[in-house]
């Protein structure tokens, strides 16, 4: 009887066209937003790349080159020079082709189109290279023979801070707008929960009416309503995380078997969570539909959906609610995989998950079974 029922309540569910709307197609036609929207955005603005530099060396400052030649042949070169003469240089300046244009003499100096970060690296250069010059110059005044001495100590570097990486993960600030789509699309799971719950109660459905008449237990057709939809969910949820990684390339770090048990995970949160709105007895079919899905939005929205620091500020204004929030726990699940080494806060965010759906499944049960019609 549980197989024949949990059979065809999964036909119906893929029969569903919302399912085909809100499951699939959105988190496609979303992402490719996304990815349209965000891609090459943080290798612009905040990774490191080679500065295009443009160099009028007519002064023939063999020091210069030097120093030029062995900042260009670093793993992770700071400049690429191109010498010319000033026409040309400027002509490139204009054209956007270098950053900047530096001129030996006495002293570098720097000529720029615009300030950016880019802009205040080469000025920092060219400083730094003047004021070493400066205290060579001074050395060799004053003591010919400390020269090598003090050329060796300011070759060194004395740098006394140690980079230490904080992850190993993505740090592309953009990354967190993919994990709240993924939440978005378990959250919309809750229709297919609504639906289980109004498909089995009498006053709003013929289908409920003929369910509560037939021999089949109650307790027996909506757990199998609730499987059938939870595997459906799961699948939606993992077919979501193959197209963003695979399709769209997007990076979501090296424990991408954990990604999609938290998809999976995140997704029954959202069908129980469906459900017990459902179950909700004294509310019509719209007023429930209108619940779960302003509900939904708006949990999104409180999780960093449509403003990626909304989350930060829920944070400040109160601390539990993105403990609570289930959009917010299902993102924070990716992040906490993608960011941290240790799994304790992902282990947090997957036990949240599990007791979500279960107090949600538990109530919406409970509330479900309880309701009994004088007539039908």
């Amino acid at each position: 009887m549980f197989l024949h029922n949990l059979k065809y309540e999964f036909l119906t569910a893929v029969r569903t066209k919302d399912l085909l709307i809100w499951m699939i197609l959105f988190p496609i036609i979303l992402g490719g937003f996304f990815k349209f929207a965000f891609d090459g955005i943080y290798e612009k603005t905040t990774q490191f790349s080679t500065l295009k530099t443009a160099v009028v060396d007519e002064a023939d400052d063999k020091n210069f080159r030097s120093v030029a030649e062995s900042l260009s042949a670093q793993e992770k070169p700071l400049l690429d020079i191109v010498y010319t003469d000033r026409d040309n240089a400027k002509k490139l300046l204009n054209d956007g082709d270098v950053k900047g244009i530096i001129y030996t003499g006495k002293e570098l100096s720097l000529s720029v189109a615009e300030n950016g970060i880019d802009q205040t690296t080469l000025k920092f250069f060219v400083d730094k290279y003047n004021l070493r010059s400066r205290v060579i110059s001074r050395a060799a005044q004053s003591d010919p023979q400390s020269i090598e001495k003090v050329a060796a100590a300011l070759s060194e570097e004395t740098d006394s801070v140690r980079e230490i990486p904080l992850t190993e993960g993505n740090t592309d600030n953009a990354i967190q707008y993919f994990y709240n789509l993924l939440a978005m699309v378990a959250m919309f799971g809750s229709m297919t929960g609504l639906h289980i719950s109004n498909v089995n109660q009498a006053n709003l459905s013929a289908l409920g009416a003929r369910k509560n008449c037939s021999p089949t237990p109650k307790g027996t057709g909506i757990c199998a309503a609730l499987i059938a939809t939870y595997i459906i969910e799961i699948l939606c949820m993992l077919l979501s995380v193959t197209y963003l990684r695979f399709v769209l390339g997007v990076d979501f770090g090296d424990k991408l078997p954990l990604v999609y048990l938290s998809a999976a995970l995140s997704g029954t949160v959202g069908v129980s969570m469906g459900f017990f709105i459902g179950s909700i007895c004294c509310l019509s079919e719209n007023a429930k539909t209108s619940i779960s899905i302003t509900g939904s939005l708006l949990l999104c929205f409180l999780s960093g959906l449509m403003i990626s620091d909304m989350k930060q500020v829920m944070a400040r204004k109160l601390p539990w609610f993105n403990k609570i929030n289930p959009a917010a726990v299902i993102s924070d699940s990716f992040y906490c995989l993608n960011m941290y080494s240790d799994y304790r806060r992902f282990t947090e965010k997957i036990v949240t998950m599990f007791i979500l759906s279960v107090v949600f499944a538990l109530l919406g049960f409970i509330m479900t079974r309880r309701k009994k019609y004088a007539s039908l």
